[in-house]
C-alpha cells in the first residue's frame, strides 16, 4: 500500500504581489507526497482564490480522497478514476496526479517527458512579472531586481494607472512587454481606448483584460484590437476551443488550472490544432511547480514561469534562472 501525505508550507514573498484583483505578501502552498519503501513522488498545489481554492479547503478535499481510497490506488488509471469521481479542486488534482507520475517515473527510471511522450525541456527564456505598484517606483524596482537580464517583461496593470505604468516600464526596459490585466476592464470600448494608446509601445500581446464571462465582448474585441488577446482566466480544465477561438488569439495554460500533466498536455495540443497560439504560465509557486511546467514547455510558444523567483528562501532549488533563462538542476 502506498503512503500519501499532504503538507502546507507558508511562502514569504520577496515583495508585495499586487494584481488587479488582490494583494499578498505571502502565500500558502500545499505539497502532496506519495511513497513506498523505496520511491517518492511530490507534487505542488498553489491554491487560487479566483477559483475559490483555499489551503483549508484543499486539505479537506485531500482527506476526502484518502477516505475514498487514495491509499489503495495501484495504477494511474485507478488514480484518474478516483480523481474524476471525487472532483477535487484543480490545483489539488494537479498536485496528486503529478506526485503519482513523479513516483512512477522514479520507480521506472523514466523522465517525465518520456512518460508523457513529449520532447525533453531545453533552457527556456521566461518573462518576468512586475506587480502593480505606484508608477514612480517602477524605475527603482527594475534596477533593484536587475530586470534587464530578461528578454521580455510581463506587466500587471489596472484601469487607473495602466497607461502610466507601461510608459514608466518602457523608460527603464528596452525589450517587449506582455500586458496582463487580470480581468480589470468590464467592457470592450473603454479597453480599446487604452489599447490604442499602447500602439507606440513594443507590446507582445494582451492577457485576459476582461472577465471570462464577457464572451460577446471578447468576440468584438478580437476583431478591433491592435494586439493579440490571450485567454488566461477563460482557460480552466475543460476549455471549449470552439468558443475560445472567436474570442482569443492564444491561450495561457497553467497546470494548476488544468488539473494535471495529462490534461495540460491535451490543452496545449488541442489549442495548436485550433490554430491558437500557446503560452505556459504559473501561479506563485516553488521551483517544484515550475520544474513541472518545464516538462511541457516544448509544447508552448511563450513561457511565463517566474513564480518561483518571487518566493523568498525558495525551498527546492531544482530550477535555476540565469540571464533570464531557466535551467533544470
Amino acid at each position: 500500500m502506498l503512503n500519501w501525505h499532504i503538507e502546507a508550507l507558508a511562502l514569504e514573498l520577496n515583495y508585495v504581489w499586487k494584481i488587479a484583483r488582490n494583494t499578498s505578501e505571502s502565500k500558502i502552498n500545499l505539497f502532496v507526497r506519495v511513497s513506498d519503501e523505496h520511491h517518492t513522488g511530490i507534487g505542488e498545489a498553489a491554491p487560487n482564490i479566483r477559483y475559490h481554492e483555499t489551503p483549508e479547503n484543499l486539505i479537506v478535499e485531500f482527506g476526502d480522497l484518502v477516505a475514498a481510497g487514495l491509499n489503495k490506488v495501484r495504477s494511474l488509471d485507478d488514480l484518474l478514476v478516483l480523481l474524476n469521481t471525487q472532483k477535487p479542486a484543480n490545483a489539488l488534482r494537479f498536485a496528486v496526479e503529478s506526485a503519482y507520475i513523479h513516483f512512477i517515473c522514479q520507480r521506472l527510471n523514466l523522465t517525465v517527458p518520456d512518460f508523457l511522450g513529449v520532447p525533453e525541456p531545453l533552457p527556456l527564456a521566461t518573462t518576468f512579472s512586475l506587480p502593480i505598484m505606484e508608477p514612480e517606483k517602477i524605475a527603482g524596482f527594475i534596477a533593484q531586481n536587475n530586470l534587464s537580464r530578461f528578454s521580455a517583461l510581463k506587466v500587471k496593470v489596472n484601469r487607473e494607472t495602466g497607461l502610466e505604468t507601461v510608459h514608466q516600464v518602457t523608460q527603464n526596459f528596452s525589450g517587449p512587454l506582455l500586458i496582463d490585466a487580470n480581468e480589470a476592464w468590464t467592457e470592450p470600448e473603454t479597453l480599446l481606448v487604452f489599447l490604442e494608446k499602447l500602439r507606440p509601445y513594443n507590446i507582445m500581446f494582451i492577457e485576459q483584460p476582461m472577465p471570462a464571462t464577457e464572451e460577446d465582448g471578447y468576440i468584438y474585441l478580437k476583431k478591433k484590437s491592435p494586439f493579440d488577446i490571450y485567454a488566461d482566466e477563460s482557460v480552466l480544465d475543460q476549455p471549449e476551443f470552439e468558443r475560445l477561438k472567436p474570442q482569443f488569439h492564444g491561450v495561457n495554460m497553467k497546470l494548476m488550472k488544468a488539473g494535471g500533466y495529462l490534461n495540460g498536455k491535451r490543452i496545449l495540443e488541442e489549442a495548436a490544432v485550433f490554430g491558437m497560439k500557446t503560452m505556459i504560465g504559473c501561479m506563485v509557486e516553488t521551483s517544484l511547480g515550475i520544474w513541472s511546467a518545464l516538462q511541457l514547455s516544448r509544447l508552448a510558444q511563450t513561457a511565463d514561469l517566474d513564480g518561483f523567483l518571487i518566493v523568498k528562501a525558495e525551498p527546492f532549488q531544482i530550477v535555476k534562472e540565469e540571464a533570464g533563462l531557466l535551467y533544470l538542476r
